[in-house]
């Protein structure tokens, strides 16, 4: 196996005219602001297209009561709550820290109201970023967030507003969590988005049965990990059949763990694939997906991973 398979040509892709080394994509939340894995050994930033760095707001956030995270068969649920240390504070003092020449790196923006998004959106402008990623569908914020995400017009409302804030690429992250997630993906096209991310998290609930409690200081949580990929995949289908003709590429996300989990995602219509729960399993996993996903393209005859988008058959 390649230690560094991500350094082959027939890994690259393009992502909003940002040329990605490979198809993968760390997702924003699991590897904080892009600092944490770089300190586990044999990881390398030369394994991924892009880092999703946290979310981040105008002011500082604490973020939810404990207890945050639990796992779940299959999965993991988790409401962290967007803590981070504002949008200001990460453009001056985490970004310079970052190394811009071993991949890329994508602002997440998050807010409470829709002249927040747009003020996070301006402050990133202004800065080395290479794209901007609009989280309208946290599910573990008691604002913003899902009533944004669930609601087409509230979601162009967003979009329309980062749009007028950047010259960067957005790519408008959309919530499994509502009735037609292409209705929504059309209408985010409408205000301008340049890119999908899909999906979010499910929302979900565990309880203690002893305390009768919720396991989760803020009660409910985002679902993410192995249990939610074939939910995450029909949505991908669902919103390349409204992106594609469009030129409008995806991330798809949910569940990855494999190459064979990626490689379903870009049969489905996704252009990059988000690796996220993944890794608190398997903290070197994308440099194992990079391998099988090279794997599949020589016993398949084909040239690269940008053959994969959108190829698939349909019974």
């Amino acid at each position: 196996m390649t230690d560094h398979a991500a350094a082959d040509p027939r890994l690259a892709t393009e992502f909003c005219g940002l040329r990605l080394a490979s198809p993968l994509v760390l997702l924003s939340g699991c590897v904080g602001f892009g600092e944490e894995y770089t300190r586990v050994a044999g990881f390398s930033n030369a394994d991924v297209g892009a880092v999703c760095l946290k979310g981040t707001t105008l002011e500082p956030r604490l973020g939810n009561r404990p207890h945050r995270v639990y796992e779940t068969p299959g999965g993991m649920l988790n409401a962290i709550g967007l803590q981070n240390p504002g949008a200001r504070a990460v453009v001056d003092d985490i970004l310079p820290r970052l190394d811009f020449g071993e991949t890329r790196f994508i602002a997440n923006v998050s807010g409470s109201t829709v002249e927040e998004y747009e003020a996070v959106t301006r402050i990133f402008d202004d800065s080395p970023i290479d794209a901007i990623e609009i989280n309208i569908s946290c599910p573990n914020v008691k604002e913003g967030g899902v009533a944004f995400g669930n609601d087409p017009d509230m979601s162009a409302r967003v979009v329309a507003a980062c749009r007028r804030a950047t010259s960067k690429p957005i790519i408008t992250k959309l919530s499994p969590n509502q009735t037609d997630i292409a209705a929504n993906a059309r209408r985010c096209i409408e205000a301008g988005t340049d890119a999908f991310a899909v999906i979010n998290t499910l929302m979900g609930m565990a309880i203690d049965i002893e305390s009768r409690r919720p396991q989760l200081g803020n009660n409910q949580g985002g679902l993410s990990g192995p249990a939610i990929k074939p939910v995450a995949v029909f949505k991908v289908f669902q919103v390349s059949q409204v992106a594609r003709p469009h030129g409008i590429p995806i991330i798809g996300q949910g569940g990855v763990t494999s190459a064979a989990d990626a490689i379903e995602f870009l049969l489905a219509g996704a252009s990059a694939v988000g690796v996220g729960t993944g890794l608190f399993y398997e903290p070197l996993a994308c440099r194992d997906i990079n391998a099988g996903i090279l794997d599949y393209l020589e016993r398949h005859g084909l040239a690269g991973v940008s053959a994969l988008s959108g190829a698939l058959e349909l019974n």
